[in-house]
């Protein structure tokens, strides 16, 4: 048999999205088993909650698992995943890896500085206003007294660097202001209040080189959750209702493709992403923030937007392995 390229995935992690990447990794490992066979040899690259990496279920050194592959396909989300870390390791082993390079991916992971270059490029997103986490857990209540004086309810509280919806709440009246601060203080280093814009809610992922296109929008994806926002309960618990191809008019769905691309663009990504938004029926529509490694999982919105087009993820995997080869 001639020789088969040699793809370690990168699953688990640190991080609170811990199940769901191990969920996303084995969806990838399955893909590279099932379908791909032939071409690639799927290596299992495990890491455990406490940063521990595991190849095969052997307790290995990071280098070594890295010099063990030919390629490294990144399934891992949040923290040290997505955040740039994992992608500078990479980098600086010159392997080829799939996703976005260390720089997109740190201004991606972060939502205040992503958000700025958004509205640099012209791109609308909600108002807000950002702490530090060491002040909120000193003076929650003096921040609730000027947010009081200056800024409306209701609102959205969260984490600046986080995903899936780990520590976001969202806050109705200023007596919940506190609680909810204190709660996206554990999930980083700064806390964003975000202004809460009422709608419907959409995702639209985009793929390099996909079908002939050098960045293919796939369909947008209209979110109905059954709580106030996309909470992870809605993401991972099947508490929403995704509609795909969503119902919005064709001018509309044009539109949220156009500003995927360009916000992939803007940020600075490779190879995919997956944009979030909501339509306000007068004010048009906003960008709420950017995935650059959105989920696997059967209930993933990635994988569903590609199902409506007639792919699915092994074809999905297939590709991005092939960018991530071209752009060693």
């Amino acid at each position: 048999m001639s020789h088969r390229t040699r793809v370690g995935v990168l699953r688990g992690g640190p991080s609170n999205e811990y199940e769901v990447s191990l969920r996303s990794g084995a969806a990838v490992l399955d893909a590279l088993q099932k379908y791909h066979e032939n071409r690639y040899e799927a290596k299992d690259i495990f890491i455990d909650r406490a940063g521990n990496w595991y190849m095969g279920g052997i307790p290995i050194v990071p280098e070594t698992a890295i010099h063990s592959v030919d390629v490294v396909f990144n399934a891992l989300h949040g923290a040290y995943g997505e955040d740039g870390k994992i992608q500078s390791l990479l980098e600086h082993h010159c392997k080829p890896f799939t996703g976005s390079g260390s720089l997109g991916s740190s201004i991606g992971m972060n939502k205040i500085l992503s958000k700025k270059i958004m509205n640099d490029h012209g791109l609308k997103t909600p108002h807000f206003h950002e702490f530090t986490s060491d002040r909120v857990s000193k003076d929650a209540d003096t921040i609730v007294k000027e947010m009081f004086q200056s800024f409306l309810m209701p609102a959205i509280v969260k984490p600046a660097s986080s995903g899936s919806s780990v520590g976001v709440s969202f806050v109705k009246y200023y007596d919940e202001l506190a609680v909810a601060l204190r709660e996206a203080a554990k999930h980083g280093s700064t806390v964003m209040i975000e202004e809460y814009i009422p709608g419907i809610e959409a995702t639209c992922a985009v793929v390099e080189g996909f079908r002939g296109q050098d960045l293919y929008a796939l369909p947008p994806i209209e979110i109905r959750p059954a709580n106030t926002f996309f909470d992870y309960d809605a993401k991972y618990l099947g508490k929403s209702e995704e509609v795909v191809p969503a119902t919005f008019t064709n001018k509309c769905k044009l539109a949220i493709e156009d500003l995927s691309k360009k916000i992939h663009n803007a940020l600075g990504l490779r190879h995919f992403s997956r944009s979030d938004f909501i339509i306000h029926a007068r004010r048009g529509i906003y960008v709420l923030e950017t995935n650059t490694l959105p989920g696997l999982t059967e209930g993933s919105l990635l994988p569903k937007a590609l199902r409506a087009v007639g792919s699915d993820t092994h074809e999905f995997v297939g590709h991005v392995i092939e960018l991530a080869i071209k752009n060693r």
